[in-house]
């Protein structure tokens, strides 16, 4: 019995060798349509959440690949799977916990706001002044911190397949509001070249973070402490902020997104 408990334990230890060992090249993909943290220019994803994991990872010397394979749910579809090693980046929610691993330390903060018609006769104080109001998202969008619960207990929301239509349908008069990352709607908003004629809304309806996360199925699960702690490093040293800030004007100088 000794013999056979030994030799379950070396081999426990011998896979457990082969699954690090596995991790040679890390897979990273992202929303494409989430501009300015991610967006596919048609060539490559670019945007803050790209670069930010290109950096800790290029510090760390961990070899990866940047992989655009289609819309944000098929993203998620392939990172249950173990397909894509790390999401960069996106909010942390209970469903996303259960094949997701998070570091502890923020990539990003995503503030979530309800975009309207400047020209709108809304006196807004909070998110409960939507209730009664037509609204659009993004299909595949979660938010965090108690708002995805109550758009769907309170609100009339349409989910969009094309973010960016959301305000066009506001014009037309089918809608009264968008919800997305405030900084996404703004890049949106820049892109159209219409932004005076819209605003978003204060305060915000969420206030929360993104995460670099890695796939629980993935073959370099192992690496998230290492993540982590460069994170935490580069975080001190005020370079995530300053890459939020170089992918803002990137896109303001270049707004080139190409749907996937």
């Amino acid at each position: 019995m000794k013999c056979i408990r030994v030799a379950a334990l070396a081999w426990g230890l011998a896979l457990g060798a082969c699954a690090h060992a596995q991790c040679t090249r890390m897979v990273v993909a992202a929303d494409p349509a989430y501009p300015p943290l991610h967006w596919f220019d048609g060539d490559t994803l670019q945007g803050a959440s790209i670069e930010i994991a290109k950096r800790v990872l290029t510090d760390l010397k961990i070899d990866f690949e940047i992989r655009s394979p289609g819309p944000f749910p098929r993203v998620m579809a392939l990172a249950e799977r173990g397909e894509v090693d790390m999401v960069a980046t996106l909010k942390k929610t209970p469903e996303r916990e259960a094949f997701l691993l998070y570091p502890k330390t923020v990539a990003l903060q995503n503030p979530v706001a309800a975009f309207t018609l400047r020209s709108l006769p809304l006196l807004y104080k909070d998110r409960t002044d939507l209730v009664g109001l037509r609204g659009t998202m993004a299909r595949g969008n979660v938010f965090g911190g108690g708002l995805d619960e109550f758009i769907q207990d309170k609100l009339q929301v349409q989910e969009m397949s094309r973010a960016e239509a959301s305000f066009s349908l506001i014009q037309l008069g089918r809608a009264e509001y968008f919800i997305t990352g405030y900084y996404t709607g703004m890049a949106l908003l820049w892109k159209r070249g219409d932004d005076i004629l819209f605003v978003a809304q204060e305060p915000f309806l969420v206030d929360t973070p993104n995460y670099l996360a890695l796939t629980r199925h993935g073959k370099c699960a192992d690496k998230l402490e290492q993540i982590d702690a460069r994170l935490a490093q580069l975080k001190k040293a005020g370079v995530l902020d300053d890459i939020l800030r170089a992918s803002i004007q990137r896109w303001k100088a270049r707004p080139v997104m190409v749907d996937r």
